[in-house]
């Protein structure tokens, strides 16, 4: 009872005092997120002349839950269909923005005398900008609909699953003192799978589930099972190693394609505001100011290389990818700043002792300097690109111009562009299906160890296990398997059409393009079984029990083959319902 009474009692200090800053920071036409920051330093640790709050870890908790909310809303709003339009700018702007401040991170910790490590860790905490501010910063702008804004949106997501992966080279280098390139790649290839995985049977399930709920006409039984889905699917997420915000932001993705989405908005507006003011609030309490004197010249030069390097990245990685001058200009200024995972790499220094302690502190304060610029930054774009075109000779601002021209007329038009779009859904179709082959022989894998104990007591011999798990991950992978098959001779034709022309082969065209119809699949499908054989190396049978394997699933394929169509057909329908729906408004 009494940590309760604490805990309430923290809950009401942190909001009355919200509140009055909040007000005070509106009146004057101040971004009320930085409020929330001055609140938590207000009554944080660091401020004298007392302490105004007891329990600072439940707080901190809260604030998690202010990520997940705001990281769900952002997938709530930004759908599939936005990610794909925006993808080339986000990647190239995103790889932009994270080879140069890693590279000015590196070297500013090496100019200050710091560790190899410490520099190291510190570039990589500078490579990745701030979801969660940036959403909210946008959001209390009125701007998160903008075009410039939805660019923005991509690049972050590019920028969260090349978070994982540097997180695990960075393990890497920190335990071996070597670069594990391949650990890092295999740990990005493993997130792409789940997400591929992930979104296309969610996709699948949620919305109707969702849907289905929705009919009762009770918001309370809606937004339980919102809120049910959505922290069961980020402890799977967290469970396989994967950031707590990236699975808010697949789940509120996968419900932004329900027919209730408008409904589950509605809901949950009020539990993005409150948690998402504590997250705000949480970083304000972190901030010492014992650090930002001990360590003023270095934070200084830290929060200035951010600023300008993630506009000058961000913005000419834009610029690059086919964006215009004030487009790609918004874009930078949008970027610049650094926050959660700067902590989260900032804490795995520390948990493996490699790095100094005053890291963290500085990581904390950077990220509240660059929070407090970000709205003035993001306001200050459109001016600063007026004065920048102002400045210019008119001869570089056609040039410049030209060049956005340029790129957007490379884009296929007409047959060229019909036959173009037919191979990108075939290859798009042929990879999601190979994922779930992946994924099931992966998975199978995983729970080997335990279904090896339950089938040992049925005193089978190790072979005879491993031959029964591995088929039964080729049986499920069947239908998938015989769907690769189709397309990639649907590809195989097409290519053979197009290729092979009578002008050249006279005579022997029709059998150079069935050769080639035959030929191209059959060679793929020996690659694809390689694939799987590695996949699935763990339980991979001996050669003469896999060939028995194989040939009792070829025996189930000659007569199963029509209902494997089916099925993968229905599946292929659902799916393609979801896609082809017309966006809500």
């Amino acid at each position: 009872m009494p940590h309760t009474i604490g805990f309430i009692q923290d809950l009401a200090v942190i909001m009355l005092i919200a509140g009055i800053v909040t007000v005070i920071f509106h009146r004057f036409k101040q971004p009320v997120v930085l409020g929330y920051i001055v609140t938590g330093v207000i009554i944080g640790p660091y401020t004298p002349p007392f302490e105004l709050i007891h329990d600072e870890a439940t707080i901190s908790t809260l604030g998690e839950l202010g990520v997940i909310f705001l990281m769900f809303w952002l997938g709530l709003e930004f759908s599939l269909r936005k990610l794909a339009r925006v993808g080339t700018t986000a990647i190239v702007a995103a790889l932009a923005e994270i080879i140069l401040m890693l590279w000015l991170g590196y070297e500013i910790g090496r100019s200050f005398g710091w560790k190899t490590m410490d520099a190291l860790f510190l570039g990589a905490m500078l490579a990745i900008s701030s979801t969660t501010i940036i959403v909210k910063a946008l959001d209390e702008l009125g701007l998160k609909r903008e075009r410039f804004a939805q660019v923005v949106f991509g690049i972050l997501i590019v920028e969260d699953i090349l978070a994982i992966a540097m997180i695990a080279l960075l393990s890497g280098v920190a335990s071996s003192g070597a670069v594990e390139t391949t650990h890092a790649f295999t740990t990005l290839a493993r997130l792409l799978l789940f997400m591929t995985v992930s979104l296309i049977i969610g996709l699948m399930t949620v919305p109707r589930l969702l849907h289905t709920v929705a009919r009762f006409r009770r918001d309370e039984i809606l937004l339980v099972t919102i809120l049910g889905v959505c922290f069961g699917f980020c402890l799977l997420v967290v469970k396989l190693g994967y950031s707590i915000a990236l699975g808010a932001f697949l789940i509120g993705a996968i419900m932004a394609e329900s027919r209730a989405r408008h409904a589950i908005e509605r809901l949950m507006v009020s539990l993005r505001d409150m948690f998402s003011a504590i997250f705000f609030i949480a970083i304000g309490l972190m901030l010492d100011w014992h650090v930002l004197v001990d360590y003023a010249g270095p934070i200084a030069i830290i929060t200035a290389v951010v600023v300008f390097g993630k506009i000058l990245s961000c913005g000419l990685g834009a610029f690059t990818a086919g964006q215009d001058g004030r487009t790609s200009m918004r874009i930078g200024m949008s970027l610049a700043q650094i926050g959660e995972f700067s902590f989260i790499i900032a804490s795995l220094g520390q948990s493996l002792r490699v790095t100094s302690g005053f890291l963290y502190p500085i990581a904390v304060a950077v990220s509240a300097l660059t929070t407090f610029f970000t709205p003035y930054l993001i306001r200050a774009a459109d001016p600063l690109t007026r004065r920048i075109a102002t400045a210019l000779s008119p001869a570089l601002v056609s040039l410049f111009s030209s060049y956005t021209q340029w790129l957007s007329s490379l884009q296929p038009s007409g047959d060229r562009a019909a036959v173009l779009k037919l191979i990108r859904n075939i290859l798009t179709q042929i990879a999601i299906n190979l994922a779930f082959v992946a994924a099931i022989f992966v998975s199978v894998t995983y729970f080997a160890k335990y279904a090896h104990s339950w089938l040992i007591t049925w005193t089978l011999r190790p072979p005879v296990r491993s031959v029964l798990l591995w088929s039964a991950a080729l049986a499920i992978s069947l239908p998938f398997l015989v769907a690769v098959y189709r397309k990639l001779k649907s590809l195989a034709l097409l290519l053979a059409e197009i290729s092979v022309q009578p002008a050249a082969t006279g005579k022997f065209t029709a059998s150079i393009r069935r050769a080639l119809a035959e030929l191209v699949p059959a060679t793929a499908m020996i690659g694809i079984f390689l694939m799987v054989a590695a996949l699935s190396s763990g339980i991979l049978p001996p050669v003469e029990l896999l060939i028995i394997a194989l040939s009792c699933a070829a025996l189930l394929l000659l007569v199963l083959w029509r209902w494997f169509v089916r099925i993968h057909a229905k599946l292929q329908i659902a799916l393609r319902e979801i896609f082809e729906r017309p966006p809500e408004t």
